[in-house]
């Protein structure tokens, strides 16, 4: 571990980059997905004052309720076009001028934000969380891509946990930021939905101080010289000869091939498991169940006796966890690897499940079950933050090459937005016909995805996209020859046997 930190601050620009990239990108998908919490009630009521200036008409509560989910849920439809668009507006203008123009979207949806009350217009908050939502679909691809690409080979996957770091902190600033004391009051909640503005604003005004993606200027835009300084400032003064021949080699193999749609890389025999283990991952990311534990957490509080107005206050302890286990993924991701801190969190997660389950079905019979509710709620957000959260979102950038990279991030980002989607609207009818057994569903996608990753998914550190390749190659032709040659004993013994009674 010591070694890995003391190569990371041998790289300031680097370490600058985490910053800039993470401030802008990850974090405004974590921050919107936390911070329609607290002023919820605020913007129902501009609702329905609106609705009664403009048509004197006094909304019912379905109706309000309707207008309100669908102000939530379309951020991930704002979120899903942005992901579909992400990966060609990553190769068509760079890694750092999609950032640099994702930031623009957000600050526009942030002045919507901020307009809002004084217009009396809560379409205006609508319009916003689409924006939002493209906002946030497009930085998830982009600061994926770019910043896996900036890091040096040994340190991707430290690096690459801070994307979901980012994601994390944006979640615990959105509750921060949401107590009365705060933004969460009737008169500053469009300060606290602007604020997205304001991170964008940030990233806008350092991130051309970085370089661009050393991969992309050399394996799209074929220039050797500009990749060599790049590579130069990000990791110092040095000879990155060999790094570079590392990415022309994988330029010669590729030489032939054009960046490849989504619809190839899902028609491309080659590449079937690493598609398949991205479908699984990131599909399993939305649907292990975290949102649910949270959803309950607040009943969980309530039965051990926190006091209603305190419950914000234990709510931004579950972001703190959160926040605090991915920061310790970041220190031991390099000496642990991704295949065990995927396969040891969703085996976690999955016995916390079955343990969750249990302690709120006795909740009402025991007096000090509430406790171990309790308990069990942190250890679960442990187990996810320290696995699935910090190691899934750079998957797609190790496993494939460069003709497959942005195909393969756009089917990620876009089953990450559907699944969000799917659960926001599917979720509270499961609470209200399952109640908590409702956890047995999310249990059932953590056991697969993690035998899963046990038995079909090589070890991804230190390795490049065709070295991972080739392992899954090997990984999964030594299985085809063992079944053939078993099948080819059953054979031998049959006619052996037939041969005997003849």
């Amino acid at each position: 571990m010591p070694q890995y930190l003391t190569l990371l601050l041998d790289c300031p620009v680097v370490i600058a980059a985490i910053f800039i990239t993470g401030i802008g990108g990850t974090f405004q998908y974590g921050f919107c997905v936390s911070v329609m919490t607290s002023p919820s009630a605020f913007i129902q009521e501009l609702m329905n004052t609106t609705c009664l200036q403009r048509y004197r008409v006094s909304l019912q509560k379905w109706q309000v309720s309707l207008m309100w989910s669908f102000t939530v849920s379309i951020f991930c439809i704002g979120g899903l076009l942005g992901s579909l668009v992400a990966g060609s507006l990553i190769s068509k203008f760079g890694r750092k001028k999609c950032l640099l123009l994702n930031n623009f979207v957000a600050i526009i949806g942030a002045v919507l934000m901020l307009l809002s009350q004084t217009a009396m217009s809560f379409e205006m908050i609508i319009a916003g969380r689409f924006l939002y939502g493209i906002n946030s679909g497009v930085s998830l691809s982009a600061h994926t891509v770019y910043l896996t690409e900036c890091a040096p080979k040994r340190l991707r996957g430290m690096v690459g946990v801070t994307i979901a770091t980012f994601i994390s902190l944006g979640k615990f600033c959105g509750q921060l930021l949401g107590i009365s004391e705060l933004l969460g009051t009737e008169e500053r909640w469009p300060w606290l939905l602007g604020f997205n503005g304001f991170t964008a604003l940030v990233q806008l005004l350092t991130l051309p101080f970085l370089p661009e993606s050393p991969r992309f200027l050399l394996l799209d835009r074929g220039d050797r010289q500009s990749c060599e300084k790049a590579l130069k400032r990000l990791w110092g003064n040095k000879d990155y000869s060999r790094e570079v021949e590392e990415m022309l080699e994988e330029k010669t193999a590729l030489q032939s091939i054009r960046s490849h749609s989504v619809m190839e890389l899902i028609q491309n025999q080659r590449v079937r498991w690493q598609l398949l283990t991205i479908i699984v991952t990131f599909t399993t990311l939305q649907l292990c169940g975290i949102n649910a534990v949270y959803f309950y957490s607040f009943d969980v509080f309530r039965a051990a006796g926190i006091q209603e107005h305190q419950l914000r206050y234990a709510a931004l302890g579950t972001g703190l966890c959160e926040l605090s286990t991915s920061v310790t993924c970041f220190m031991i991701i390099e000496s642990t690897g991704k295949k065990v801190l995927l396969f040891r969190g969703y085996m976690g997660m999955s016995a916390t499940l079955v343990l969750l389950t249990i302690t709120l079905y006795l909740q009402s019979q025991l007096s000090w079950m509430p406790y171990c509710s309790m308990v069990l709620v942190f250890i679960f957000i442990f187990f996810f933050s320290s696995g699935p959260a910090g190691v899934t979102a750079p998957l797609p950038g190790d496993m494939f090459n460069q003709s497959f990279k942005s195909a393969a991030y756009t089917i990620a980002c876009t089953l990450n937005w559907a699944g969000l989607f799917v659960l926001g609207m599917l979720f509270p009818i499961l609470v209200e016909k399952l109640d908590y057994f409702c956890f047995l569903i999310f249990l059932f996608f953590c056991a697969i995805c993690g035998l899963y990753v046990r038995f079909n998914v090589p070890e991804t550190k230190n390795r490049t996209a065709l070295e991972i390749a080739e392992e899954f190659k090997k990984m999964h032709c030594k299985s085809g020859k063992s079944q053939q040659k078993r099948s080819s004993e059953q054979t031998h013994d049959s006619i052996t046997t037939y041969g005997t009674k003849l």
